[in-house]
């Protein structure tokens, strides 16, 4: 089945689009309101806008650049690839209200280091409902079937940092478009106050459960949405919700980071079932003491045979 970044590349709507997208991306899911339960459904939109959040595999000498003859240090780095972005692709579908994308492709490389670094975005793309998956390979759904690898405790951080920066923009940030009506409706930005709260509930479902369910503030976050929360009942909220879950980090039972040797295993899994092999990208660590070893062990077996 294609993924929805080949389909708009087939459409000519990604015309900036790295070509070896068109069959290697291997998952894409569903972000934002709609991954979260807020979406309002009740507005009915001309367009339905839609944060598709995903990740491919490049061709091998974009990862392993030693295969493009590059030595590091030494001339100009081959091209590589992090990352694709394109907001605003707009997909009039005929027959319907069409369909307005904003896409963020990773390198499974940097979709990977993203999330053993607790980012809160990338984490949340491997836990969206499973209706909000729209494209999952056999490497997608390796990857998605081990997602707990990546929660640590690091999570604390990470998701309090993100929560605070929203609620720093309650007061910075200079409204503009939709985000000034909002304002002037309940007195406040509502949305960024649900994702303070979103933020807040995900990190504390990491440390208690080691386990995250997207959806489950979501009739708390609409109820935000709907102005039933002042600005002043969101910073009593917040004050509370941390203390309590510093408490929680110091009784939580996952690791401080996550374990980094399990997680290159599982990347290498991917890589070697996309490529069909790794043959001359990467050696294996103490590949060298075990060949010497193996040898000895030759030379060993032979000097008995010619002493007996």
């Amino acid at each position: 089945m294609a993924s929805t970044t080949q389909r708009l590349m087939e459409k000519g709507l990604a015309p900036d689009a790295p070509n070896f997208l068109r069959s290697n991306v291997h998952y894409e899911t569903i972000m934002g309101s709609h991954a979260y339960g807020v979406a309002d459904t009740s507005v009915k939109e001309k367009v339905a806008d839609y944060d598709l959040y995903g990740f491919a595999i490049p061709p091998k000498e974009m990862i392993f650049k030693h295969l493009a003859g590059w030595i590091p240090g030494f001339g100009p780095e081959p091209i590589g690839f992090d990352q694709w972005i394109r907001h605003h692709i707009l997909d009039k579908e005929s027959g319907g209200r069409g369909k307005e994308w904003d896409l963020q492709i990773f390198s499974i490389v940097k979709f990977f280091e993203l999330c053993r670094e607790n980012n809160p975005n990338i984490i949340d793309a491997l836990f969206t409902p499973e209706e909000c998956v729209v494209h999952c390979t056999q490497v997608g759904r390796m990857v998605r079937d081990s997602r707990n690898l990546f929660l640590s405790k690091l999570c604390w951080k990470k998701f309090r940092g993100y929560a605070y920066a929203q609620l720093k923009k309650l007061k910075d940030k200079q409204p503009i478009g939709g985000r000034l009506e909002i304002i002037e409706r309940f007195g406040y930005d509502v949305k960024f106050a649900y994702h303070i709260v979103r933020l807040f509930d995900e990190a504390e479902q990491i440390l208690l459960e080691g386990n995250l369910d997207l959806r489950r503030s979501s009739e708390v976050m609409k109820a935000i949405r709907r102005g039933e929360w002042t600005e002043e009942d969101l910073r009593s909220w917040v004050v509370e919700k941390d203390r309590a879950l510093e408490v929680a980090y110091t009784r939580c039972q996952l690791p401080e980071q996550p374990p980094i040797e399990p997680i290159y295993r599982l990347l290498m899994s991917c890589l070697e079932q996309h490529y069909g092999s790794l043959h001359g990208c990467v050696q294996e660590a103490g590949w060298a003491e075990r060949t010497l070893q193996e040898i000895d062990n030759v030379l060993q077996s032979c000097r008995g045979k010619l002493y007996t």
